[in-house]
């Protein structure tokens, strides 16, 4: 995301800089005092002061040694600038913005008082523009504008990906070079027996079976070169998509969770799929074709000019008028066909939803309604795509009368050639038919700028997933370490937006071995700490510090080989028991794999099933009980040996048998662990060697269970208010007649 815009001429005439000063972040504040959209509004942030300038108007001029309070506050549909100072302690606006400058604002304030507290470490923004920063279009599924973008920056890197396949387009080139020639030699064939044979009345049956022989070799001849050309570029087109797609594929896997997060699976999925199956149609049905038809092209041109340039230059007239009139179209196409890709998007992600969240569906018996939601996906995909073949069927035709007029041209004026014997009746033949050869790859290349464009927006989006660099990531001198466990948290700010975080100031250091329960309420940040220890995302400020080194500083598939973790929810693939819980450790023995489910409590009901270890448990393990994928899921973590340990709401909704088996479990899990656990069911948590409150995205209280009772401070609050509700519940059972 750019937080330095350059500043317009008649803002920066409103802006003096004094000796030294310099600006260091600049941003559009589009909404004026009124209220108003505006183009003229700009913040700006130089080492020294804050301004905000309108116009040529200076309206707030702040230095930064003043400002005691700076921050982003965002609203419904836009945000603001809010600070206060030494001089006036109340909150003052002092900006106004939409929601595409909200996180860009935010930065910048971040940024401001950096360099108030005289930190000149510049802020980089990670996350990217919503909106194209040059024309202000929204960006659907791709970080660069599809009217902006630089297209030829896509198509250098396709080149770049042809390259590695030099020597099958070396053979490909022959071919086509092969075709041409054939193709050039079968009008001079007609021409030959036309005028010498068929005219003068020479020919017999011996020249006619000659001919008819001579016609049937070279017709077998090409029709062999164009199927091994073909052949040889579906091949082609196949092996340059699979590797995409595992380019693809790995890529996506690098990427930070953030960014998987911020694309719908059906949009990625597209991606990996579709868009790389539509490089392998374009090389299959387009490649072969232009290049053959450019060789064509101009091999029939440079024989029709030393025949008659006159004539020539008569039969390609139409060609520019045509060519051109297809060529203004092209930004419309390339939209058009962004659109589509657009709607596809949804309508997959739509579905993909719809199918994984069909229990769901039919628990609430919404299935009517999810099939209308789903019909009017796909209406609104097709209209788009009907309005597109509309166009393109309209266009197509349009563009091949145009281009087909030089033919009448030449029929007309090679006519009377022919009449005032400046040709033959076989050279005029001939010369029709070459016009034909010339019009018939111009009329295909007609098809040309749609099946680039297809292209191209698959290429677009295919890129912009491979240019994208994983936010978490190895460094060069990362280390390799054996955990011991000690975890650290120093002063550490996180949020999973800019403007809104999650966890401030936090500090917090646990010994090795030691239990840590986090409690709090909903939403204030206790899963938040947890996927900051296992570096699902990296802290905003402050260090969080693994065995007092940074946990930046740790390689990222070392630091997690050492992690367990066990989650209300936990995932299993469709596949084996077996394959399941070796997923944790792919090198493991069968010993080791019944061991840790014995550990876990799972080998009893593990035996039991149809086909022991290698019964299959379906997508998302859903013919399970809960209780026995949590089982599975403790195995899956005893397999690894975890040093760091995590437990996320591991016991809830489980039934009591089910609850105990797994506490024994996780009691021999957790032993030597350096553990962190969150549970509402704070009964769980009372032998945990410390509990940590989190209230108001802070630490608020720490202490064992005793202690923090003894307090009576906000723990104590909650255990009261659960002991309550479990009374009431009590009370309810005891209310329900005998036998009801």
């Amino acid at each position: 995301m750019n937080l330095l815009f350059d500043l317009p001429a008649a803002q920066r005439s409103a802006f003096t800089p004094a000796d030294g000063e310099e600006i260091k972040y600049c941003s559009p504040c589009d909404i004026d005092r009124d209220g108003k959209l505006t183009h003229e509004r700009y913040l700006v942030v130089t080492n020294r002061r804050l301004l905000v300038i309108s116009g040529s108007q200076t309206e707030t001029d702040l230095a930064l040694s003043d400002i005691t309070y700076l921050k982003c506050d965002p609203l419904v549909n836009n945000g603001l600038l809010i600070a206060k100072t030494v001089q006036n302690d109340t909150e003052q606006i002092l900006a106004r913005f939409t929601m595409k400058h909200v996180s860009r604002v935010a930065f910048i304030a971040k940024g401001a008082l950096l360099l108030r507290d005289g930190i000149k470490k510049q802020v980089i923004s990670r996350e990217y523009d919503k909106t194209c920063p040059i024309c202000g279009r929204a960006l659907r599924g791709t970080r660069e504008c599809p009217k902006c973008s630089h297209k030829p920056s896509v198509l250098w890197k396709f080149f770049k990906l042809c390259g590695a396949y030099k020597g099958w387009l070396a053979i490909i080139a022959v071919l086509m070079a092969c075709v041409a020639v054939i193709q050039l030699v079968i009008p001079k064939i007609q021409q030959i027996f036309i005028d010498d044979y068929l005219m003068p009345g020479k020919g017999g049956w011996k020249e006619i079976g000659i001919y008819a022989g001579a016609m049937i070799g070279v017709t077998i001849i090409t029709i062999l070169l164009h199927v091994l050309r073909y052949w040889m570029c579906i091949s082609m087109g196949t092996k340059m998509s699979m590797d995409l797609r595992q380019m693809l594929y790995k890529k996506v896997q690098l990427l930070s969770l953030s960014f998987i997060q911020d694309r719908r699976p059906g949009e990625l999925m597209n991606r990996i799929v579709s868009d790389t199956a539509q490089v392998r149609r374009f090389m299959e049905e387009a490649f072969s074709g232009m290049f053959s038809c450019i060789i064509t092209m101009v091999s029939v041109v440079i024989y029709m000019v030393m025949m008659d340039w006159k004539l020539t230059i008569m039969s390609v007239i139409f060609v520019p008028i045509a060519l051109g009139f297809s060529i203004s179209f092209r930004k419309n196409i390339h939209r058009r066909f962004h659109m589509q890709w657009h709607r596809f998007d949804k309508t997959n992600s739509g579905l993909q939803d719809i199918l994984s969240g069909m229990r769901v569906v039919k628990s609430f018996g919404t299935e009517e309604q999810e099939t209308k939601h789903f019909r009017k996906l796909t209406d609104d995909f097709a209209k788009v795509q009907e309005r597109n073949e509309v166009f393109w069927a309209s266009l197509f035709p349009l563009v091949s009368f145009v281009m087909g007029l030089g033919i009448y041209v030449v029929t007309y004026f090679g006519g009377v050639g022919v009449l005032e014997d400046r040709f033959t009746v076989g050279q005029l033949q001939q010369f029709i038919t070459y016009t034909w050869m010339l019009y018939g790859p111009l009329g295909w290349m007609t098809f040309l700028p749609r099946m680039i464009t297809q292209l191209m927006t698959s290429l677009e989006r295919i890129y912009d997933v491979m240019d994208e660099e994983p936010l978490i990531r190895d460094h060069e001198e990362a280390q390799d370490i054996d955990l011991k466990g000690e975890v650290e948290f120093k002063d550490v700010t996180f949020g999973y937006r800019s403007y809104e975080p999650v966890l401030e100031k936090i500090n917090l250091k646990v010994k090795p071995g030691e239990m840590i329960g986090l409690v709090g309420a909903s939403g204030t940040g206790k899963s938040t700490m947890i996927n900051l220890i296992m570096r699902l995302y990296e802290v905003d400020d402050g260090q969080l510090l693994i065995d007092g080194k940074d946990i930046n500083d740790l390689k990222i598939e070392k630091y997690h080989s050492q992690i367990g973790v066990v989650l209300q929810e936990n995932f299993l693939f469709a596949g084996t028991i077996y394959n399941n819980l070796r997923f944790a450790k792919p090198d493991a023995t069968e010993e080791e794999i019944i061991m840790a489910a014995k550990m876990a409590n799972a080998h009893d009901f593990i035996v039991k099933t149809p086909d022991g270890y290698n019964t299959y448990v379906g997508e998302h393990g859903y013919s399970l009980s809960g209780g026995e994928r949590q089982r599975l899921a403790i195995a899956r973590a005893i397999l690894n040996k975890p040093k760091l340990l995590i437990l996320d709401e591991a016991t809830s909704a489980l039934d009591t048998e089910s609850e105990y088996l797994i506490q024994k479990a996780l009691e021999r899990l957790t032993a030597g662990c350096t553990t962190f656990a969150i549970a509402h069911r704070l009964s769980t948590l009372k032998d945990a060697d410390r509990l940590v409150v989190i209230d108001g995205h802070h630490i608020a209280e720490v202490g064992t269970h005793n202690e923090l009772m003894e307090k009576k401070g906000i723990y104590y609050g909650l255990v009261t208010a659960q002991l309550q509700m479990q009374a009431l519940k009590g009370e309810d059972a005891e209310a329900v007649p005998a036998g009801a």
